[in-house]
Parts: structure tokens; sequence; C-alpha cells
């Protein structure tokens, strides 16, 4: 399916959000997803995995996660240097705003005329893994996608601790979750911690676990793995279908 690209502006505390929206090219109504990067915000893997969704049918749309602290537009590349400007972007946002630009992202999607206003998932990576955790909180959510979703178990996202983990009853969604079996950032008792919470906490999921690393499906990456890639993303399509039924 072919797909429309554009950006928007929208201001959540009294800060300009730019939100890359795909969508597709035939006219209609479709599911919403809230699409979360890593810490490298909007570049041209992230850019290219927000198409490759939008194209099976799905009005995508990817905030920047540090905009109250980079300018818009602002590209961080995935490098050294890049990692530690992402980090210490994540430790100076606040929990709450992370919330407040998810609850924005909703509102849109609700109020756009190509969104089924009732069928909206979120999506995310590595933080943005965790940022869907949290965006499942939200009463609209109706699938959550975390892939290797970093720093659930610790609390570790932005300013401060965040209590993602002790919120799980909140969630009345299924969540699928991918991780990568080499990925030293989120360990084996990690993804145990995480799927036993799930558990206690009564939470319909389902996870997979690939033999690959972290960030493993950015395909500009010494780390991709187009085989396990190729894989998780059937299994995502495969569950936003069946959660919306289409």
């Amino acid at each position: 399916m072919q797909i429309l690209k554009r950006n928007i502006e929208l201001k959540v505390d009294d800060s300009l959000m730019r939100v890359y929206v795909a969508s597709p090219k035939p006219a209609g109504k479709y599911p919403g997803i809230v699409f979360y990067s890593d810490i490298y915000q909007l570049g041209d893997a992230i850019i290219r995995l927000i198409n490759y969704l939008a194209g099976f049918g799905y009005v995508v749309a990817a905030p920047e996660i540090f905009h109250r602290i980079e300018p818009i537009g602002s590209v961080i590349e995935p490098n050294d240097l890049g990692r530690m400007r992402g980090n210490d972007d994540a430790r100076r946002t606040l929990i709450s705003e992370y919330d407040a630009d998810t609850r924005a992202v909703i509102d849109f999607l609700k109020h756009e005329s190509s969104v089924i206003a009732d069928q909206i998932g979120t999506l995310g990576f590595c933080i943005g893994g965790h940022l869907a955790m949290r965006a499942a909180f939200e009463s609209e959510i109706e699938a959550c996608v975390a892939c290797y979703p970093t720093g659930i178990p610790i609390g570790k996202l932005g300013k401060g601790v965040a209590d993602t983990i002790h919120r799980f009853e909140e969630i009345k969604t299924e969540i699928l979750l991918i991780f990568g079996t080499e990925d030293p950032h989120i360990s084996e008792h990690d993804r145990h911690t995480i799927i036993n919470a799930l558990e206690n906490a009564k939470i319909h999921h389902q996870f997979f676990a690939y033999e690959a690393e972290h960030t493993f499906m950015r395909d500009d990456g010494y780390r991709y793995d187009p085989v396990a890639a190729t894989s998780a993303w059937s299994q995502i399509i495969a569950f936003l279908e069946r959660k919306f039924r289409r």
C-alpha cells in the first residue's frame, strides 16, 4: 500500500512537538498507532520503520520525544557521541512530560479524520518500547507492541524514577514484547522480571525472543539482523491485525 507523509506540530506544555505522520494513501479510515523512536529520534532508519508499518494500513504518528530540549527536526546520530547526547536528553525529561506527549498524540489521532477513533495502538523501540508500555495505561490504547523496551525493571526512563512496572495492573489491553537474547541492555533476568510482572498483573501478553542484539531491527547499524527483524515484523503485523480485527 502506498503512503502519504507529513509533519505536524502539537503544542504540549508550551513546547512545540513535531510529529511525523505516515498514513495510507487510499482514502478511508484506518487504525492509528502512537509510535515511539529510540533515543536518536526520527532519523532515516526510524522513518523507514514508520513508513513500513503505515503501508500495512495504519495511520502512524511519531513524536520527537526530546522536543523540549532539542531544536525541532533534530536527528541524533547513532554513534557514541549521539548515544551520550540522547541518554542525557532522556535524563533531563520528566516522566510526566513523556506522559503529556503521549496524551497529545492520542488526542490528535482520535480527532484525525482518517483514523478509526476507537482503534488506537502503540509501538516503540528501546526507550520507545518503555514509552509504549506507559502509553498502554491510557484507556484508548487497544494494542501495545514494545520492542526491546529498556529501563522498565529499575524505572530508568527520564528525570526521576518511572513507576511503570508497578502500574502494570492499569493496562487493559494485550502486550506484544520483542526481545533479543544477546541484548546487554535487557538481560535475561530483566526479561523475566517484565514477563513475571505482567503475569502477576494478569495482563494478557505474548513475547518473542530472537538470538539477536539490541536494536537488531534498525537497518543502519552493525547489530542489524534482517532475518530476525523480518520475523519480528511478521509477528507484529499479525498481532495488530488480530487486535484490530482487520
